[in-house]
């Protein structure tokens, strides 16, 4: 059944600090799913997920718990933010257009994962194709047949049959065209042939278009009028001066569509979409509120009532075929600072039955941010400045200076969460990252007189700390 609850949220713990209780709730949802997948068919249908709704200030996790679950489940992930949606009947997205979204994303994923399947015949095909360009195949040698057929025909019209000649044996130049051919391989895989140019005949291939077509929006109405055109024309082959480097790219490219049954991907996305997909409705704040003004309220009541068929489960019409939503888990969050999970409309509310509350971090959670994470942020400084010859080691004393500031600039101005400490380390680092080139060969040590002699100043200027941290 995959993973446990406790083992999800220690994979988790590598990525994310702190949280805990949104952690076990999101453990706890997935888990549901595999138990799902087990029951009797008719008691199957009858389970849903039961959606979440996070509710906590920015900066403070929500979006990465939902991120890294969907890489734990495998399933196809949307983040949206409800802000993008309009009420249907107006100008803008309507909210159908998130599962649309979805379908494509586990199109993509699943054609991924078919690609990884064939790449490597695709690969030899595609350097055949190469060799073929390089070395043009010999013209067939005459087949000693052919002509002894025709012999015998004329033999046995004058009454003198005759036995056809053997085959012959391959020639001189056959041996050494097969030599060449060896020796260009060779090179070829060896990448001493990747500068050289050749010319590759290219045909421009549309997606076959199934189940007809959807437009969301100008944008989209767009790029399928163009496709469907495409399909429509017919395609002349083009030719293209390219380096063989790229083009056993694109013919390998080439290869792998042939190979690839895209029809059963499409047929096996539209299922993984309606049993595994996850969407991340980010904002969910931004809408919530009940209108007081005059009129139709289009980007949030109005977007409410068009989510909740959504959630609770419609059938959603898509250019590759009908997706039913009812068992799509849905994870909500927002901050509602300026206002309260109670202002969705209550059909809403009741529609994400699990809520879970995030904590503010804390100058601990932003020391432990630092340096637990696998890609916790002063790795990825120390990889990037590794690249210029700089080796960059940050002090136990360095990093709670540096925990220390991001929490008190979140208190002075707005509280941004985590993402205080990007803004923090990059000043920190700013002189470093240019002068990189200078210093490569040494050692630079960042410690508590290190970042004080780079934030100082602006630390002490609250107002001038509100504009540059």
């Amino acid at each position: 059944m995959g993973l446990t609850p406790r083992q999800i949220v220690e994979e988790l713990d590598r990525y994310i600090i702190g949280q805990t209780d949104a952690k076990k709730m999101v453990a706890i949802a997935l888990r549901n799913r595999a138990r799902r997948r087990h029951l009797e068919p008719e008691l199957r249908d009858e389970v849903n997920p039961k959606n979440i709704l996070m509710i906590g200030p920015t900066g403070v996790g929500k979006t990465e718990i939902a991120r890294r679950l969907a890489r734990l489940a495998h399933a196809p992930f949307l983040k949206v933010e409800a802000t993008k949606y309009t009420e249907v009947g107006y100008v803008g997205r309507d909210v159908e257009g998130m599962v649309r979204d979805l379908v494509d994303m586990a199109i993509n994923m699943l054609r991924e994962e078919r690609r990884a399947e064939v790449i490597e015949p695709a690969c030899r095909r595609a350097d055949e194709r190469v060799l073929d360009l390089l070395l043009p195949p010999r013209p067939r040698q005459r087949r000693a047949g052919a002509p002894a057929a025709r012999r015998v025909e004329l033999d046995e019209t004058e009454g003198d049959a005759a036995e056809p000649l053997p085959e012959e044996e391959p020639t001189a130049p056959a041996q050494r065209w097969a030599r060449t051919r060896e020796k260009l391989h060779a090179q070829l895989q060896q990448g001493l042939l990747d500068d050289r140019t050749v010319e590759v005949e290219m045909r421009r291939s549309g997606t076959p278009m199934i189940g007809g077509m959807m437009f969301g929006n100008p944008a989209e109405m767009e790029i399928e009028l163009r496709g469907m055109m495409e399909r429509l024309m017919p395609q002349q082959p083009k030719k293209v001066e390219m380096t063989i480097r790229e083009a056993r790219d694109v013919l390998t490219d080439e290869e792998v569509e042939k190979m690839l049954d895209m029809d059963k991907i499409v047929r096996e996305a539209l299922k993984l979409a309606e049993q595994s997909g996850i969407i991340f409705v980010d904002e969910m704040d931004k809408i919530a509120g009940r209108h007081a003004g005059v009129g139709p309220d289009v980007s949030r009541e109005g977007v409410q009532r068009d989510i909740l068929p959504i959630v609770e489960g419609c059938t959603v019409f898509t250019k590759h075929g009908m997706i039913t939503t009812e068992h799509i888990l849905f994870v909500a969050a927002g901050a509602f600072h300026a206002t309260k999970p109670s202002d969705l409309i209550p059909e809403l509310q009741g529609r994400f039955p699990l809520r879970v509350q995030l904590t503010s971090l804390t100058v601990e959670d932003f020391r432990r941010i630092l340096t637990e994470p696998e890609n916790a942020l002063t790795r990825q400084y120390q990889a990037l400045l590794r690249t210029e010859g700089v080796e960059v080691e940050f002090t136990k004393d360095g990093i709670a200076e540096i925990a220390q500031t991001a929490s008190r600039v979140n208190e002075q101005s707005e509280n941004i969460g985590a993402r205080r400490l990007y803004t923090v380390l990059e000043k920190v680092t700013e002189d470093l990252s240019y002068e990189a080139p200078e210093h490569a060969g040494r050692k630079i040590v960042i410690d508590t007189d290190y970042v004080r002699s780079h934030l100082g100043d602006i630390v002490k200027d609250v107002d001038l700390s509100k504009f540059i941290l």
